[in-house]
């Protein structure tokens, strides 16, 4: 008489597939997502039906994805996985910069702009309170990094950025800087504002059906990068906004949180140095 084959039997035999992979970190991070998957299914008791349900959100997630837009990664982060992953990146050294989540509205060319040049096209003041942001890239050790560069992108005052909407010029809030000799930079924007994110897709379904908002604090994102120390990938967040309690992306870090009144803002980044 044979025996049905048990859960267990069954996950050894799909990781038992995955022993032939060339790559042994792929293999790895094979047999282990199987093994969490599995687990989540044996614990829900996930039926059939809702199985089909959540093959047909991940379907309509990717459908939702083009050049402008990524659902995936908008999903990443409402379920705090893109925080996590920028977590474990950067290490959590104490006394360096804290990340938070790279977003999915990064656009690759930003324009290299010079020290104090503002990062609105002309064409892109749209009626919003101008802002001055300075600062100086340090390393650890409290060396300035001059020549350090910071990518810097934000929406507009209407709460969008420039790839979510036409009326606004190509690049607009967007910019690069590359730090003075002593670390020092600064810019010119508009004073950020909470906005939400995309919610007329099946992350803004699952934040309703889940009874969360979509809504994020007013911030500013950056990437500082130095020769010889660790990228980081961080915001600058408006200590009077809404939202800094309840970051639908979880993203907001009280390290990161800065005042913003009076037309100033100043953030300090501070880089890890690497071996």
């Amino acid at each position: 008489m044979t025996t049905n084959i048990t859960p267990a039997e069954h996950l050894a035999a799909v990781q038992a597939t995955f022993s032939g992979a060339g790559d042994p970190r792929l293999a790895d991070v094979m047999r282990s997502l199987v093994a969490h998957l599995h687990a989540f299914v044996v614990d829900v008791g996930l039926t059939r039906d809702e199985w089909f349900a959540g093959i047909d959100f991940l379907t309509r997630v990717g459908h939702m994805c083009d050049g402008q837009r990524q659902e995936f990664i908008l999903l990443s982060d409402t379920l705090g996985v893109s925080m996590l992953v920028e977590m474990l990146a950067q290490g959590g050294v104490p006394g360096t910069t804290e990340p938070t989540v790279f977003g999915p509205f990064h656009v690759e060319g930003a324009p290299e702009r010079a020290l104090g040049a503002s990062i609105v096209e002309p064409g892109g003041d749209l009626p919003g309170e101008p802002l001055t942001v300075a600062g100086t890239v340090r390393s650890l050790d409290g060396t300035p990094l001059g020549g350090a560069r910071l990518d810097v992108w934000q929406t507009a005052p209407n709460g969008l950025y420039d790839v979510q909407d036409e009326r606004q010029p190509a690049m607009n809030l967007r910019g690069v800087f590359t730090a003075a000799a002593d670390g020092g930079y600064h810019f010119r924007t508009l004073r950020p504002v909470a906005y939400p994110i995309p919610g007329d897709g099946p992350v803004g379904e699952m934040l309703r059906a889940t009874g969360r908002h979509n809504w994020r604090p007013a911030h500013i994102h950056f990437v500082v990068s130095a020769p010889g120390h660790k990228p980081v990938i961080t915001h600058v967040f408006d200590r009077a906004s809404a939202y800094l309690d309840s970051d639908a992306v979880f993203g907001v870090r009280d390290s990161l949180v800065v005042g913003m009144d009076g037309g100033t803002a100043r953030f300090d980044p501070v880089l890890e140095p690497v071996a």
